[in-house]
Protein backbone atom coordinates (compact mmCIF):
# COMPACT_ATOMS: atom_id res chain seq x y z
CA UNK A 1 0.00 0.00 0.00
CA UNK A 2 3.05 2.28 0.01
CA UNK A 3 3.30 4.34 -3.16
CA UNK A 4 6.11 3.15 -5.44
CA UNK A 5 8.83 5.69 -6.11
CA UNK A 6 9.33 6.26 -9.82
CA UNK A 7 11.93 9.01 -9.69
CA UNK A 8 15.66 8.73 -10.19
CA UNK A 9 18.12 8.72 -7.32
CA UNK A 10 17.25 8.20 -3.67
CA UNK A 11 13.60 8.49 -2.66
CA UNK A 12 13.03 11.77 -0.77
CA UNK A 13 11.06 11.61 2.48
CA UNK A 14 9.94 14.93 3.95
CA UNK A 15 9.20 15.84 7.57
CA UNK A 16 7.18 18.89 8.58
CA UNK A 17 8.31 19.72 12.11
CA UNK A 18 5.69 21.33 14.34
CA UNK A 19 6.91 23.33 17.36
CA UNK A 20 7.08 21.00 20.36
CA UNK A 21 7.47 17.96 18.10
CA UNK A 22 8.60 14.60 19.49
CA UNK A 23 12.31 14.15 18.87
CA UNK A 24 11.95 10.43 19.58
CA UNK A 25 9.39 10.00 16.82
CA UNK A 26 11.43 12.05 14.34
CA UNK A 27 14.70 10.22 14.94
CA UNK A 28 12.94 6.83 15.00
CA UNK A 29 11.69 7.60 11.50
CA UNK A 30 14.92 9.08 10.06
CA UNK A 31 17.55 6.70 11.42
CA UNK A 32 16.19 3.54 9.71
CA UNK A 33 16.49 5.38 6.39
CA UNK A 34 20.12 6.23 7.08
CA UNK A 35 20.98 2.66 8.06
CA UNK A 36 19.11 1.25 5.05
CA UNK A 37 21.35 3.35 2.80
CA UNK A 38 24.49 2.12 4.55
CA UNK A 39 23.54 -1.56 4.45
CA UNK A 40 22.33 -1.38 0.86
CA UNK A 41 25.62 0.20 -0.18
CA UNK A 42 23.80 2.90 -2.12
CA UNK A 43 21.45 5.80 -1.34
CA UNK A 44 17.92 4.42 -1.31
CA UNK A 45 16.44 7.35 0.62
CA UNK A 46 17.08 10.98 1.42
CA UNK A 47 15.35 12.93 4.21
CA UNK A 48 14.40 16.57 4.38
CA UNK A 49 13.06 18.67 7.25
CA UNK A 50 10.72 21.63 6.82
CA UNK A 51 8.81 23.98 9.07
CA UNK A 52 5.77 26.15 8.59
CA UNK A 53 7.81 29.33 8.19
CA UNK A 54 11.25 28.03 7.27
CA UNK A 55 12.71 28.88 10.67
CA UNK A 56 14.41 26.38 13.04
CA UNK A 57 11.96 24.39 15.16
CA UNK A 58 12.22 23.60 18.85
CA UNK A 59 11.33 20.06 19.89
CA UNK A 60 9.56 19.20 23.12
CA UNK A 61 12.93 18.46 24.73
CA UNK A 62 14.15 22.00 24.06
CA UNK A 63 16.53 21.16 21.20
CA UNK A 64 16.25 23.27 18.05
CA UNK A 65 16.62 21.75 14.59
CA UNK A 66 17.52 23.53 11.39
CA UNK A 67 15.23 22.95 8.41
CA UNK A 68 15.64 23.30 4.67
CA UNK A 69 12.91 25.89 4.32
CA UNK A 70 9.16 26.48 4.57
CA UNK A 71 6.92 23.58 3.68
CA UNK A 72 5.12 25.72 1.11
CA UNK A 73 8.35 25.68 -0.94
CA UNK A 74 8.61 21.90 -0.89
CA UNK A 75 9.36 20.45 -4.33
CA UNK A 76 10.06 16.93 -5.56
CA UNK A 77 9.25 15.19 -2.27
CA UNK A 78 6.52 12.58 -2.77
CA UNK A 79 5.94 11.78 0.91
CA UNK A 80 5.62 14.25 3.78
CA UNK A 81 5.19 13.34 7.45
CA UNK A 82 3.86 15.93 9.87
CA UNK A 83 5.67 15.46 13.19
CA UNK A 84 4.00 16.94 16.27
CA UNK A 85 3.96 16.49 20.02
CA UNK A 86 1.92 17.82 22.88
CA UNK A 87 0.16 20.81 21.32
CA UNK A 88 -0.35 20.28 17.57
CA UNK A 89 -3.31 22.65 17.50
CA UNK A 90 -1.09 25.71 18.04
CA UNK A 91 0.31 25.27 14.53
CA UNK A 92 -3.05 24.78 12.81
CA UNK A 93 -3.06 28.13 11.01
CA UNK A 94 -5.16 28.70 7.92
CA UNK A 95 -2.00 29.14 5.90
CA UNK A 96 -0.44 25.84 6.98
CA UNK A 97 -3.68 23.89 6.57
CA UNK A 98 -4.09 25.40 3.12
CA UNK A 99 -0.56 24.30 2.22
CA UNK A 100 -1.32 20.74 3.31
CA UNK A 101 -4.48 20.72 1.18
CA UNK A 102 -2.49 21.96 -1.81
CA UNK A 103 0.11 19.23 -1.36
CA UNK A 104 -2.65 16.62 -1.13
CA UNK A 105 -4.17 17.89 -4.39
CA UNK A 106 -0.73 17.59 -5.99
CA UNK A 107 -0.72 13.89 -5.15
CA UNK A 108 1.70 13.78 -2.21
CA UNK A 109 1.39 10.96 0.28
CA UNK A 110 0.74 12.70 3.57
CA UNK A 111 1.69 11.07 6.84
CA UNK A 112 1.70 11.96 10.50
CA UNK A 113 3.81 10.95 13.48
CA UNK A 114 2.54 11.14 17.05
CA UNK A 115 -0.17 13.83 17.11
CA UNK A 116 0.60 15.18 13.64
CA UNK A 117 -2.65 13.65 12.43
CA UNK A 118 -4.43 16.50 14.23
CA UNK A 119 -3.32 18.87 11.46
CA UNK A 120 -4.42 16.46 8.75
CA UNK A 121 -7.81 16.22 10.43
CA UNK A 122 -8.08 20.01 10.71
CA UNK A 123 -7.38 20.21 6.98
CA UNK A 124 -10.06 17.55 6.28
CA UNK A 125 -7.47 15.25 4.75
CA UNK A 126 -8.37 12.13 6.78
CA UNK A 127 -12.17 12.45 6.88
CA UNK A 128 -12.67 8.94 5.51
CA UNK A 129 -9.42 7.33 6.61
CA UNK A 130 -8.76 5.19 9.67
CA UNK A 131 -5.90 6.79 11.57
CA UNK A 132 -3.78 6.20 14.62
CA UNK A 133 -1.86 8.40 17.05
CA UNK A 134 -0.33 8.19 20.49
CA UNK A 135 -2.87 6.57 22.80
CA UNK A 136 -2.83 9.44 25.30
CA UNK A 137 -4.03 11.93 22.69
CA UNK A 138 -6.93 9.81 21.43
CA UNK A 139 -9.61 11.00 23.85
CA UNK A 140 -9.07 14.67 23.03
CA UNK A 141 -8.90 13.95 19.30
CA UNK A 142 -12.15 11.98 19.33
CA UNK A 143 -13.93 14.75 21.18
CA UNK A 144 -12.97 17.16 18.38
CA UNK A 145 -13.26 14.76 15.45
CA UNK A 146 -15.86 12.12 16.46
CA UNK A 147 -16.45 11.15 12.83
CA UNK A 148 -12.87 9.96 12.28
CA UNK A 149 -12.09 6.34 13.14
CA UNK A 150 -9.03 5.97 15.39
CA UNK A 151 -7.30 2.66 16.00
CA UNK A 152 -4.86 1.75 18.75
CA UNK A 153 -2.44 0.15 16.30
CA UNK A 154 1.17 1.23 15.90
CA UNK A 155 0.65 2.63 12.42
CA UNK A 156 -1.96 2.74 9.69
CA UNK A 157 -1.27 2.73 5.96
CA UNK A 158 -3.97 3.79 3.48
CA UNK A 159 -3.76 5.07 -0.09
CA UNK A 160 -2.08 8.45 0.13
CA UNK A 161 -2.10 8.54 3.94
CA UNK A 162 0.19 7.06 6.61
CA UNK A 163 -0.29 7.69 10.32
CA UNK A 164 1.85 6.48 13.19
CA UNK A 165 1.57 6.51 16.98
CA UNK A 166 5.00 8.06 17.34
CA UNK A 167 7.80 7.03 19.68
CA UNK A 168 9.49 3.83 18.61
CA UNK A 169 6.43 2.88 16.57
CA UNK A 170 7.97 5.13 13.89
CA UNK A 171 10.88 2.69 13.71
CA UNK A 172 8.52 -0.22 13.01
CA UNK A 173 6.63 1.83 10.43
CA UNK A 174 9.81 2.69 8.55
CA UNK A 175 11.04 -0.90 8.73
CA UNK A 176 7.72 -1.97 7.25
CA UNK A 177 8.12 0.57 4.45
CA UNK A 178 11.72 -0.44 3.80
CA UNK A 179 10.65 -4.07 3.60
CA UNK A 180 7.81 -3.28 1.21
CA UNK A 181 10.02 -1.21 -1.09
CA UNK A 182 13.38 -3.00 -0.89
CA UNK A 183 12.77 -6.45 0.54
CA UNK A 184 12.27 -8.06 3.94
CA UNK A 185 15.95 -9.04 4.24
CA UNK A 186 17.03 -5.40 4.27
CA UNK A 187 14.34 -4.49 6.79
CA UNK A 188 15.48 -7.27 9.12
CA UNK A 189 19.11 -6.22 8.76
CA UNK A 190 18.21 -2.61 9.65
CA UNK A 191 16.19 -3.82 12.63
CA UNK A 192 19.15 -5.82 13.91
CA UNK A 193 21.39 -2.74 13.67
CA UNK A 194 19.11 -1.09 16.22
CA UNK A 195 19.12 -4.21 18.44
CA UNK A 196 15.39 -4.30 17.71
CA UNK A 197 14.64 -7.97 18.18
CA UNK A 198 11.51 -8.07 16.03
CA UNK A 199 9.70 -5.85 13.57
CA UNK A 200 6.33 -5.27 15.11
CA UNK A 201 3.32 -5.65 12.86
CA UNK A 202 1.20 -2.56 12.33
CA UNK A 203 -1.67 -4.34 14.12
CA UNK A 204 0.32 -4.56 17.35
CA UNK A 205 -1.28 -2.56 20.13
CA UNK A 206 0.41 0.51 21.52
CA UNK A 207 -0.13 -0.01 25.23
CA UNK A 208 1.23 -2.84 27.31
CA UNK A 209 -1.22 -5.34 28.73
CA UNK A 210 -3.34 -4.07 31.60
CA UNK A 211 -1.83 -6.63 33.96
CA UNK A 212 1.66 -5.26 33.25
CA UNK A 213 0.55 -1.66 33.66
CA UNK A 214 -1.06 -2.35 37.01
CA UNK A 215 1.34 -5.00 38.25
CA UNK A 216 -1.71 -7.14 39.01
CA UNK A 217 -2.68 -10.59 37.77
CA UNK A 218 -6.04 -11.01 39.52
CA UNK A 219 -8.52 -11.58 36.67
CA UNK A 220 -11.42 -9.93 38.50
CA UNK A 221 -9.50 -6.73 39.16
CA UNK A 222 -8.34 -6.63 35.55
CA UNK A 223 -11.88 -7.10 34.26
CA UNK A 224 -13.26 -4.35 36.50
CA UNK A 225 -10.52 -1.85 35.63
CA UNK A 226 -11.02 -2.56 31.94
CA UNK A 227 -14.72 -1.78 32.32
CA UNK A 228 -13.88 1.42 34.22
CA UNK A 229 -11.49 2.61 31.50
CA UNK A 230 -14.14 1.99 28.86
CA UNK A 231 -16.83 3.86 30.77
CA UNK A 232 -15.40 7.18 31.90
CA UNK A 233 -18.06 9.39 30.36
CA UNK A 234 -20.91 7.42 31.95
CA UNK A 235 -19.48 5.91 35.16
CA UNK A 236 -20.84 2.59 36.39
CA UNK A 237 -21.88 2.08 40.01
CA UNK A 238 -20.11 -0.29 42.42
CA UNK A 239 -22.96 -2.81 42.43
CA UNK A 240 -22.82 -3.13 38.64
CA UNK A 241 -19.01 -3.35 38.68
CA UNK A 242 -19.21 -6.10 41.28
CA UNK A 243 -21.71 -7.98 39.12
CA UNK A 244 -19.31 -7.74 36.16
CA UNK A 245 -16.70 -9.63 38.17
CA UNK A 246 -19.18 -11.99 39.82
CA UNK A 247 -18.46 -10.79 43.35
CA UNK A 248 -20.36 -8.93 46.02
CA UNK A 249 -19.86 -5.21 46.64
CA UNK A 250 -18.03 -6.02 49.85
CA UNK A 251 -15.72 -8.44 48.04
CA UNK A 252 -15.10 -5.76 45.41
CA UNK A 253 -13.91 -3.36 48.09
CA UNK A 254 -11.59 -6.00 49.56
CA UNK A 255 -10.11 -6.85 46.16
CA UNK A 256 -9.24 -3.24 45.43
CA UNK A 257 -7.74 -2.64 48.85
CA UNK A 258 -5.69 -5.82 48.58
CA UNK A 259 -4.37 -5.37 45.05
CA UNK A 260 -4.47 -1.59 44.44
CA UNK A 261 -4.46 -0.22 48.01
CA UNK A 262 -7.48 1.96 47.33
CA UNK A 263 -11.24 1.71 46.97
CA UNK A 264 -13.08 1.13 43.68
CA UNK A 265 -14.71 4.57 43.92
CA UNK A 266 -11.41 6.35 44.55
CA UNK A 267 -9.69 4.49 41.73
CA UNK A 268 -12.52 5.25 39.31
CA UNK A 269 -12.45 8.91 40.32
CA UNK A 270 -8.71 9.09 39.61
CA UNK A 271 -9.25 7.63 36.15
CA UNK A 272 -11.94 10.19 35.38
CA UNK A 273 -9.85 13.08 36.67
CA UNK A 274 -6.89 11.97 34.57
CA UNK A 275 -9.19 11.96 31.54
CA UNK A 276 -10.32 15.48 32.45
CA UNK A 277 -6.73 16.66 32.80
CA UNK A 278 -5.73 15.20 29.45
CA UNK A 279 -8.66 16.93 27.73
CA UNK A 280 -7.91 20.17 29.55
CA UNK A 281 -4.29 20.20 28.45
CA UNK A 282 -4.63 18.74 24.99
CA UNK A 283 -7.78 20.44 23.68
CA UNK A 284 -9.54 23.79 23.78
CA UNK A 285 -12.77 22.20 25.02
CA UNK A 286 -14.71 24.18 27.60
CA UNK A 287 -14.57 23.05 31.22
CA UNK A 288 -18.29 22.24 31.00
CA UNK A 289 -17.73 19.91 28.04
CA UNK A 290 -14.73 18.34 29.72
CA UNK A 291 -16.81 17.70 32.83
CA UNK A 292 -19.38 15.85 30.73
CA UNK A 293 -16.70 13.84 28.92
CA UNK A 294 -15.20 12.74 32.25
CA UNK A 295 -18.51 11.72 33.77
CA UNK A 296 -19.21 14.74 36.01
CA UNK A 297 -22.68 16.24 36.22
CA UNK A 298 -21.44 19.83 36.13
CA UNK A 299 -18.34 21.99 35.86
CA UNK A 300 -18.56 22.79 39.57
CA UNK A 301 -18.51 19.08 40.47
CA UNK A 302 -15.44 18.60 38.32
CA UNK A 303 -13.78 21.68 39.79
CA UNK A 304 -14.19 20.48 43.37
CA UNK A 305 -12.82 17.01 42.63
CA UNK A 306 -10.06 18.43 40.43
CA UNK A 307 -8.88 20.85 43.09
CA UNK A 308 -8.85 18.09 45.69
CA UNK A 309 -6.78 15.88 43.40
CA UNK A 310 -4.37 18.33 41.75
CA UNK A 311 -4.35 21.29 44.15
CA UNK A 312 -5.76 23.82 41.69
CA UNK A 313 -9.00 24.30 39.74
CA UNK A 314 -9.20 23.27 36.09
CA UNK A 315 -9.09 26.79 34.61
CA UNK A 316 -5.99 27.71 36.60
CA UNK A 317 -4.29 24.45 35.64
CA UNK A 318 -4.90 25.22 31.97
CA UNK A 319 -3.74 28.85 32.18
CA UNK A 320 -0.59 28.09 34.17
CA UNK A 321 0.53 25.21 31.97
CA UNK A 322 4.09 25.93 30.78
CA UNK A 323 4.63 26.11 27.05
CA UNK A 324 5.31 22.73 25.49
CA UNK A 325 3.92 20.78 28.43
CA UNK A 326 0.49 20.07 27.03
CA UNK A 327 0.61 16.36 27.74
CA UNK A 328 1.66 16.44 31.36
CA UNK A 329 -0.26 14.07 33.58
CA UNK A 330 -0.16 13.37 37.26
CA UNK A 331 2.72 11.25 38.49
CA UNK A 332 0.33 9.02 40.38
CA UNK A 333 -1.85 8.27 37.38
CA UNK A 334 -3.28 4.76 37.61
CA UNK A 335 -4.17 4.74 33.95
CA UNK A 336 -0.76 3.84 32.61
CA UNK A 337 2.78 5.12 32.25
CA UNK A 338 2.55 8.87 32.97
CA UNK A 339 4.07 11.54 30.82
CA UNK A 340 5.22 13.44 33.87
CA UNK A 341 7.15 16.01 31.88
CA UNK A 342 8.27 16.79 28.40
CA UNK A 343 11.76 15.60 29.16
CA UNK A 344 10.52 12.35 30.64
CA UNK A 345 8.44 11.85 27.56
CA UNK A 346 11.48 12.08 25.33
CA UNK A 347 13.82 10.01 27.48
CA UNK A 348 11.18 7.43 28.30
CA UNK A 349 9.37 7.62 25.06
CA UNK A 350 9.06 4.24 23.85
CA UNK A 351 5.69 5.92 24.51
CA UNK A 352 3.96 3.59 22.12
CA UNK A 353 5.96 0.53 23.00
Amino acid sequence: MYQPYEGSGPEPIGFLLIPGFSMMAFFSAVEPLRVANRLAGRPLFSWHAFSGDGEPVEASNGMRLMVEGPVAALKGVPTLFTVAGFEPQVAATKRLLGTLRTLAREGLTLGALDTGVHLLAKAHLVDHVRVTMHWEAVSGFQEEFPEIEVSDELFEVAPGRITCAGGTAALDMMLDMIGAKHGADLAVAVSEQFIHDRIRDRRAHQRMELSSRLGVTNSRILKIVDVMERNLEAPIGNDELAAVAGVSSRQLERLFRLHLTTTPSAYYMRLRLERARQLLRQTDMSVVDIAMAAGFSSASCLSRAYRARFGRPPRQDRHELPAGMGGQVDQASPAGPPRASTRMRESNSSRST
